[in-house]
C-alpha cells in the first residue's frame, strides 16, 4: 500500500495531503502518517506552517470502519489531535466533502479551518451509541459555546459550511481546489503574522443549567443514553481544566463502549450497509428506469409518485375518474410543497416537477411508454388482478410490474399475466415519500433483473430495501400480527391498552402498539380479521372487543376515537372509557378473571413474540438473514435503534432466556407460543442470531 500521507513543501510551509480513498477514513496508517509527517514538517528548516488536506471526495469522513472491534494502534487518535494541536507551527485545515467524527476532531486540533462551500462537519458519534472521544466535546464547546455544541453533538446532525462558519466552526469559506484555497489561507495568516490558536487554550465555555439540559436530552432519546452522557462530557469542558476534562471525555466514552446500547447500535450501523448487500444479485444488471406509473392516487400512491419524483423520474399516476385524478394532483403536489417549504427543491424545481414530470390520466394507455408500475389499490385480490390484467395489456414488453400489497399474495397476483417473470412486490410504508423502508417482495418466477430492478429503484429512492418472500404481511407486517396479537392477549388477561403503550415507549418505541393503530386506522385490522377468519385454527384467541368500536364506525384518529379520543386538531388523545367496558364485557363472556401486569412482563411477553415469529420468518426462507429483520423494524416500525433490531436484543439478552420465557408462556396457550424450530436450534448449539449473518456473509 502507497503512503496514505503525501508531503510536500511550497515555499515556508508544508503539506500534509491525506490519500485513503474512498474517504479517508482514519486508519492506523493514516494516523500513523500524520504523526510522521508532523515531525517532518517540524524538523524540516524554514517551515512555518502546516496545512492538512484531503485527497478526494473528503477531507476525513470519520473512523475506519474495518477497524471496528479490532485492539485499538498506537497512535490513539486522542493523543494525535493533541500532537497536532501542541505543534510549535502554525496548523491549518482546508475542508471539503465531508469532516465527520473523527475528521472533525483533527480539523479541532488545528489552529485555523477553512472550508469549502460545499463542505458539511459533524460528531456523529451519538448514532454508534458513543460520544466524541478525541477532544471533540471539550474543544468544540470552546469554539462555539456549550448550547451550541450540545446540538450538534448530540443530534448527530451534519452541519454545512455556511451554518459552521456563522457558528465559528470554521474560520472561513471558500470556492476552490481545497490545497490551494488552503494555501493562498495559510499564506494570508502568515503575512498577517497570526499567531497560533490552539483550542485548548481558549476560554472555556460559560455554564449552563446542566442538570436540566440532560434531563431534556435524555427525554428526547427515548431512552438512548449516549446523548445524554454527551452532556455530562461537555460539562467537564466547562468546568475541568482541558487536561481533565479529555480524561473525562474518555472515561466516559470508554463506559459507554461496554454498553449494550453501543452494541446495538454498531449492529444497526454494519446492518443498514448490509442489507442490499445480496449474492443472487452480483453481476446482474438491472433494468432501465427513466418513467414509472403508480395506479393509484390516494395517500399510499401519492406519496410513491412523490418520491419518484424527488428522485429524477418521470411519473405518470392512474386514477379512475377525472375528479379522483384531480385530488391526487393537490396530494403531490401538497407534498412538494412540504418539500419546498423545506429548502429540499427550489420553485423552479417544484414548477418542473409538476408540471412537466408529472402526468396524471384516467386512461390506462397512457402507461405504453413506462419501464416500471406501481400498483397502490385497494387492498383487494380481485380488485389488485384486475388491475394486473389491464397492466399486462398496455405495458411494454420489459416493464416491471410491481405490487405495493401489504400482505396478498404476490405469486397469484403475477398469475394475472402473461409475464409472471416481470412482477415484483414493492411494499412501501405511508408516507411513502418520508419512510424509509421498502420490501421488495420475490414471488416464485420473479426474474433475477426485476428483483436487482426492485433495488435500484429503492436506491434511486434512497429507501433502505429489504429483500422478502411471499407469505402472508410478508417479513414486517406478519412479525407485527404476531406481536400485535400478544399486546392484544394481555389487554384480555387484564393489562390496559393505555399500560402497554406506556411500556413500549418507555423502552424505546416511538408509538405504542394501540395508538399506532389509532394512527394506521382500525379498520385495517378489523379487515385482515374478517379475511382470516374462514382459516382461523380453533386454538387461536382473537379479542373481538374493537370489531364493535368499528361496527359503530370509529376507526381511531381519521374519525375521531378509537382505543383514544382525539380532539379537533390534536395528534395526541386521550384514553377512551368504551375500551375498559368493551374488555370488561369479552372477560365476562370468556370467562376470564384479569389479573396485573407489570411493565417488565409486558416488555418481554411483547418482544418474545417478535422474536419468535421472526425466527419463523428466517427460518422458512422469508427473510435470508435476520439482519433483514432488523432492518425491517428499525426502519418501518418504529423498533429503537439503540436496540439494533429484535434478533440483536435476542441476542444482547440470551437466546437461551427468551426460549425458557417463550417455554413457560405456552404452558397457557400452547398454539400461539409455539417456539420457532431455528430457535431451538440455536439454543441447542450455543449459537446465535448474528452468528447467522455472518454465515450468510461468507
Amino acid at each position: 500500500m502507497s503512503d496514505p500521507i503525501v508531503y510536500t513543501r511550497h515555499d515556508d510551509t508544508a503539506i500534509l495531503c491525506i490519500r485513503n480513498p474512498p474517504v479517508n477514513a482514519l486508519s492506523h496508517a493514516v494516523r500513523q502518517g500524520l504523526w510522521d509527517a508532523m515531525d517532518r514538517a517540524e524538523a524540516d528548516s524554514g517551515v512555518r506552517a502546516v496545512l492538512i488536506v484531503g485527497d478526494g471526495r473528503a477531507f476525513i469522513a470519520g473512523a475506519d470502519i474495518t477497524e471496528f472491534g479490532k485492539p485499538p494502534l498506537e497512535p490513539h487518535l486522542p493523543v494525535l489531535c493533541n500532537r497536532i494541536e501542541a505543534s510549535p507551527l502554525l496548523v491549518v485545515a482546508s475542508m471539503h466533502g465531508v469532516s465527520l467524527g473523527g475528521g472533525l476532531e483533527v480539523a479541532l486540533s488545528a489552529h485555523y479551518r477553512i472550508a469549502q462551500p460545499s463542505a458539511r462537519v459533524g460528531l456523529p458519534e451519538v448514532h454508534l451509541g458513543l460520544i466524541p472521544g478525541a477532544g471533540g466535546t471539550q474543544r468544540l464547546p470552546r469554539l462555539i459555546g456549550a448550547e451550541k455544541a450540545l446540538e450538534i453533538i448530540t443530534s448527530g446532525r451534519q452541519v454545512k459550511a455556511a451554518e459552521a462558519l456563522d457558528m465559528g466552526v470554521v474560520d472561513r469559506v471558500e470556492e476552490g481546489e481545497p490545497e490551494a484555497v488552503g494555501l493562498a489561507y495559510t499564506r494570508d495568516l502568515l503575512a498577517e503574522g497570526a499567531s497560533r490558536r490552539p483550542v485548548s487554550e481558549l476560554p472555556a465555555a460559560p455554564a449552563i443549567d446542566w442538570d436540566a439540559t440532560y434531563d431534556a436530552v435524555l427525554a428526547k432519546g427515548r431512552g438512548q443514553i449516549s446523548p445524554a452522557i454527551a452532556v455530562r462530557a461537555v460539562q467537564a469542558a466547562s468546568e475541568l481544566p482541558f487536561e481533565e476534562g479529555l480524561k473525562k471525555e474518555r472515561d466516559l466514552f470508554m463506559e459507554l463502549m461496554q454498553t449494550d446500547q453501543r452494541q446495538g447500535m454498531i449492529h444497526a450501523f454494519f446492518s443498514e450497509r448490509a442489507v442490499g448487500n445480496l449474492a443472487e444479485l452480483k453481476g446482474v444488471t438491472p433494468r432501465d428506469l427513466k418513467a414509472i406509473g403508480v395506479i393509484g392516487g390516494g395517500t399510499m400512491g401519492a406519496g410513491i409518485a412523490t418520491a419518484a419524483l424527488l428522485s429524477g423520474l418521470e411519473v405518470v399516476l392512474i386514477e379512475m375518474k377525472a375528479e379522483a385524478a384531480e385530488a391526487a394532483l393537490d396530494r403531490i403536489s401538497g407534498n412538494l410543497s412540504g418539500a419546498l417549504k423545506r429548502g429540499k427543491i427550489s420553485q423552479e424545481q417544484f414548477d418542473a416537477l409538476t408540471q412537466k414530470a408529472l402526468s396524471v390520466s384516467t386512461d390506462y394507455d397512457s402507461l405504453s411508454d413506462v419501464d416500471l408500475v406501481v400498483e397502490a389499490v385497494f387492498e383487494n385480490m380481485d380488485v389488485k388482478k384486475e388491475v394486473f390484467g389491464k397492466l399486462d395489456a398496455v405495458c411494454k414488453p420489459g416493464c416491471v410490474l410491481a405490487s405495493n400489497t401489504s400482505y396478498l399474495d404476490v405469486d397469484e397476483i403475477a398469475a394475472a399475466t402473461s409475464r409472471p417473470e416481470d412482477v415484483i412486490g414493492l411494499h412501501f410504508f405511508s408516507p411513502a415519500h418520508i419512510m424509509k423502508l421498502l420490501e421488495v417482495v420475490v414471488a416464485e418466477k420473479t426474474a433475477p433483473d426485476v428483483v436487482a430492478t426492485g433495488f435500484a429503484l429503492g436506491k434511486a429512492l434512497g429507501k433502505i430495501s429489504v429483500r422478502a418472500g411471499v407469505c402472508d404481511g410478508f417479513i414486517g407486517n406478519r412479525i407485527l400480527a404476531s406481536y400485535r396479537t400478544a399486546a392484544d392477549h394481555m389487554v384480555l388477561d387484564g393489562a390496559t391498552p393505555y399500560q402497554i403503550d406506556a411500556a413500549l415507549t418507555k423502552f424505546g418505541f416511538a408509538m405504542g402498539p394501540f395508538a399506532v393503530a389509532d394512527l394506521a386506522g382500525l379498520d385495517i385490522g378489523w379487515m385482515t380479521r374478517k379475511r382470516k377468519a374462514p382459516d382461523r385454527h380453533p386454538e387461536e384467541r382473537v379479542p373481538t372487543y374493537i370489531d364493535k368500536l368499528c361496527e359503530e364506525g370509529h376507526f381511531g384518529q381519521k374519525t375521531g376515537e378509537g382505543y383514544y379520543i382525539y380532539s379537533a386538531g390534536k395528534r395526541a388523545g386521550v384514553p377512551n372509557p368504551k375500551i375498559a367496558e368493551l374488555v370488561a364485557a369479552e372477560q365476562q363472556s370468556l370467562g376470564i378473571t384479569p389479573r396485573p401486569f407489570s411493565d417488565e412482563e409486558i416488555v418481554r411477553r411483547y418482544m418474545c413474540a417478535m422474536v419468535n415469529e421472526a425466527a419463523k420468518v428466517v427460518g422458512e426462507g422469508i427473510a435470508r438473514r435476520p439482519l433483514d429483520v432488523d432492518m425491517t423494524l428499525l426502519f418501518g416500525y418504529g423498533f429503537p435503534r439503540y436496540w439494533g433490531g429484535p434478533m440483536k436484543w435476542a441476542d444482547i439478552v440470551g437466546l437461551p432466556t427468551v426460549l425458557a420465557d417463550i417455554e413457560a408462556y405456552a404452558k397457557d396457550d400452547a398454539w400461539f407460543w409455539q417456539p420457532a424450530p431455528l430457535l431451538k436450534t440455536l439454543v441447542a448449539e450455543g449459537r446465535t442470531f448474528d452468528d447467522l449473518n455472518k454465515d450468510a456473509a461468507k
